[in-house]
């Protein structure tokens, strides 16, 4: 059986934020994710500054009528971090903080 290559993020990341003007050029972000924040309304990197990626994963379901797999805000909560000025992290270090705040939020609602 061939051996598979390791998965590496291929994208050099820009860190200047006001130069970023593609969604693809953002890290974890490709092409469909790109269209899913298209679908959100959103036209440029600059308008995820603020937003909350739970709201925009609720949205994303609401709006093509799918539940997408929740991995979506992991993305979403990796790109509007970046865009605050964290350092970039592949998405799947979200994970775990998603969760925590999913089931914080079952216990108090």
């Amino acid at each position: 059986m061939p051996q598979r290559k390791p998965i590496r993020m291929q994208k050099a990341v820009l860190t200047d934020r006001a130069l970023i003007t593609e969604f693809t050029d953002l890290p974890n972000v490709g092409a469909a994710t790109a269209r899913d924040l298209r679908v959100l309304g959103l036209t440029r990197p600059q308008e995820l500054i603020g937003r909350d990626p739970f709201e925009m994963y609720a949205e994303l379901c609401r709006r093509t009528n799918v539940r997408h797999d929740p991995c979506c805000i992991d993305v979403f909560m990796a790109v509007v971090d970046f865009m605050g000025g964290a350092p970039a992290r592949a998405w799947w270090s979200y994970t775990a903080e998603r969760k925590r705040r999913v089931a914080a939020s079952a216990k108090s609602g």
